[in-house]
């Protein structure tokens, strides 16, 4: 059955090449957006109940800042299949190919499968070793080991939550995706404290509450591709390995698992510097932890507007319409530098605000008071970094987005970190970060908008070309 036999699913693609733009911009980033905030939610409630445990709150809150790396591993991971996949997708539907969509759906899901098994065993037998190497201070890492342990347990269940959302939002459907994420985040929201504090579990009752809502989300996500809304169905025939398929679905999800991973590296990176620079002190990893946590509030919504756009970018691609990519891009730009600007003025003005929302401590919050701002300083450029890098990988562009991607963190951020740290000591961690994300955003937004032009013009010539080969050999 073609997607056109179902009014459903022909409404759902169809409005992506024929809606109304601006409206539609907005039905596909708000919800998109809303989902990144709910992941923000998720990603500090943990830390923020924590915080609060009595005599070990700041020991506690420093084992997360720990283990956020990896979880952000995992996060790649799935990334590489849900990012990677979802895009060939929609550009398979927007070329009326829904037969090898599906086919990449399905490739997806059991790579997904696969990988999770593979990090749950590994992260489960090496916890200590791999927090230890990750720069923990010494105080911290039974808290950190203790709560890696409990969410490998759970990691097929988030690769899986993770890595199929992005085929929920590939059909059009950001608000049932948006509500993948509420699910999770509200049980997480509720156990949390049952679990840490009524449970007395501590940091353990935190990652076991992940784990649950996490797997109340992969519930959710599987309902829906059971449901008939969707194009996308789970075939075993379709499962088959097909080499080609999934170095396609590798290759365009590459950039994004690198990005994270990157990101992933270099928080290793600020750790082990801060470690060695402070001497261990709890205090410092801590107000990074905090800070990363503001960093995220700018960076996560800015990746939903990029991410609520895939699918309309990658389906107009596949049809050659360059004038309507224009114009969604167009907007879309906009929207971002404007939230940009927004969160960053406000966390340069009043940079303290985010200690306290974490219940710091008096050294703490001093540290975050004095440091956010040079921390924070070149996360203004996000608006390009962010969300026009995600839809240049919607186009297919993954080796330009990738070299961007590589650019920031590990050219400029990572030896930069090194540096100053040398020299400046732990004031390097913090300053490196903000010069590095001015310097690389200046750069990206060059490239991107010299090239997107031209990626347009290639697509519609080569799509105007396929149209007319078509109409000759009919002819």
């Amino acid at each position: 059955m073609n997607s056109t036999d179902n009014p459903i699913m022909q409404n759902a693609t169809d409005r992506l090449g024929e809606g109304k733009i601006l409206p539609l911009v907005f039905k596909l980033t708000i919800p998109a957006v809303i989902a990144q905030l709910i992941t923000f939610l998720y990603n500090i409630v943990d830390r923020m109940f924590v915080a609060k445990i009595e005599s070990s709150g700041m020991d506690a809150l420093a084992a997360l800042g720990i283990v956020l790396p990896i979880t952000l591993i995992i996060q790649a991971f799935a990334n590489l299949i849900g990012l990677g996949g979802s895009p060939r997708a929609s550009i398979k539907l927007g070329e009326s190919d829904k037969d090898e969509a599906v086919k990449i759906f399905n490739s997806s899901f059991v790579l997904l499968i696969a990988i999770g098994l593979i990090l749950s065993v590994t992260v489960f037998t090496l916890s200590k070793q791999i927090v230890t190497a990750f720069g923990c201070p010494q105080s911290a890492v039974g808290f950190a080991s203790s709560y890696l342990r409990i969410y490998s347990a759970g990691t097929v269940f988030v690769m899986l939550a993770q890595g199929l959302t992005p085929f929920i939002t590939a059909q059009g459907y950001s608000l049932t995706a948006m509500f993948s994420v509420l699910i999770g985040a509200v049980v997480n929201i509720a156990l949390d404290p049952l679990f840490i504090f009524v449970f007395d579990m501590g940091v353990n009752g935190a990652s076991l509450a992940t784990v649950l809502s996490q797997s109340l989300s992969f519930i959710w996500i599987i309902a829906f591709f059971f449901s008939k809304k969707s194009i996308f169905k789970f075939k075993l025939k379709c499962m088959k390995p097909d080499i080609k398929r999934i170095a396609g679905i590798l290759s365009l999800g590459f950039t994004p698992f690198i990005m994270t991973l990157t990101e992933c590296a270099i928080q290793i990176v600020f750790n082990i510097n801060l470690n060695l620079s402070t001497g261990g002190n709890k205090d410092y990893t801590a107000a990074l932890t905090i800070m990363l946590s503001a960093l995220q509030l700018i960076s996560l919504p800015l990746n939903g507007l990029g991410y609520g756009m895939q699918p309309f970018v990658s389906y107009n691609y596949g049809k050659g319409d360059a004038l309507r990519l224009k114009k969604g891009i167009k907007y879309v730009t906009v929207i971002a530098f404007i939230f940009a600007v927004t969160v960053w003025s406000v966390s340069l003005a009043v940079p303290q605000i985010y200690a306290y929302i974490f219940s710091a401590s008096e050294s703490v919050t001093q540290i975050v008071k004095d440091y956010t701002p040079f921390f924070l300083m070149g996360s203004i450029m996000f608006f390009v970094q962010m969300t026009l890098q995600n839809i240049n990988v919607a186009m297919g562009q993954s080796k330009s987005a990738l070299i961007l991607a590589v650019l920031r963190k590990v050219v400029i951020l990572i030896p930069l970190c090194f540096t100053l740290t040398h020299f400046i000591g732990f004031k390097g961690v913090y300053l490196s970060e903000g010069i590095a994300d001015f310097i690389a955003g200046i750069i990206t937004s060059a490239v991107i908008f010299i090239t997107f032009p031209k990626v347009f013009k290639k697509r519609e010539e080569l799509v105007k070309n396929k149209t007319s080969e078509s109409s000759s050999s009919v002819d």
